[in-house]
C-alpha cells in the first residue's frame, strides 16, 4: 500500500517538474515584500499554483498586475 501511494507522489512530483521546467528564479522577499520585477524576468505572465489551482499574473502594457484563473 505505501509502494503505490510512492508511486503516486512520485507521478505528481514527475507533473510537477514538468509544469516548472524552463526558467529558474530565486526572488528574495524583505519584510513580506518582493519586488514584481523579480517575477517577470524575461516575461509578462507567470502561473501561480495555489490550493490546486492554477493562476496567472500578467503585467499589461500600462504596468499593471491582472491576476486570473
Amino acid at each position: 500500500m505505501n509502494a503505490r501511494r510512492d508511486e503516486d507522489n512520485a507521478e505528481r512530483g514527475d507533473e510537477r517538474e514538468q509544469l516548472f521546467a524552463g526558467t529558474r528564479r530565486h526572488v528574495s522577499i524583505t519584510n513580506d515584500r518582493l519586488d514584481s520585477r523579480e517575477l517577470f524576468v524575461g516575461t509578462r505572465e507567470i502561473t501561480i499554483l495555489h490550493g490546486g489551482d492554477a493562476y496567472h499574473l500578467r503585467l499589461t502594457a500600462q504596468n499593471k498586475l491582472i491576476l486570473t484563473k
